[in-house]
C-alpha cells in the first residue's frame, strides 16, 4: 500500500512501480540494522493503546512527523526512524479521512511487518517490510 501525499489516496500495491528497486534495497538494507528496535517499539505502541497502526517515518533528512526513535548512525544505520501512527497521518492530511478504512484494511500484521513511511527525494510513501525471522 502506497500513499503519495500529493494524491491523498491510497494505492493497494506495496510493490508499486513508484517504489524503485534501488530505493527499496537501500531501505531494506538499513532496516535490518534497526528491525529489532522497531519491532519492540511497534509492540509498545500497540500494547500501551496509542494505536493499532504504528508507522515509522524513515528519512535521511530531518522531518517533523512523529517522534525520533533512532537517529542516523545510532546503530550503524544511515536513515532516521521516527515513531508515529495512523492518526497523526490523518491529522496532518497525509492520509485523507476517506482513506482511513482502506488504510486499515491493507495494513499488514504488525507482528510480522513494519509499516514504513519513506521520504526520499521526491518519493514519499508507505511500504511494508517483513521483520527478519530469528
Amino acid at each position: 500500500m502506497i500513499n503519495h501525499s500529493n494524491e491523498n489516496v491510497l494505492m493497494d500495491d506495496a510493490n508499486s512501480p513508484e517504489v524503485n528497486k534501488k530505493l527499496l534495497g537501500m531501505v531494506s538494507e538499513d532496516f535490518v540494522k534497526v528491525a529489532d528496535q522497531l519491532k519492540e517499539a511497534s509492540y509498545q505502541i500497540r500494547k500501551r493503546g496509542f494505536s493499532e497502526h504504528p508507522v515509522f517515518v524513515t528519512s535521511r533528512d530531518y522531518v517533523e512527523i512523529g517522534v525520533l526513535l533512532l537517529g542516523a548512525t545510532e546503530l550503524t544505520n544511515q536513515w532516521n526512524y521516527r515513531a508515529s501512527f495512523l492518526q497523526e497521518f490523518i491529522d496532518r492530511n497525509l492520509v485523507g479521512q476517506e482513506s482511513e478504512e482502506l488504510f486499515k484494511e491493507n495494513y499488514k500484521n504488525a507482528d510480522e511487518y513494519c509499516c514504513l513511511f519513506v521520504i526520499h527525494g521526491d518519493f514519499a510513501g508507505f511500504i511494508f517490510v517483513p521483520y527478519p525471522e530469528d
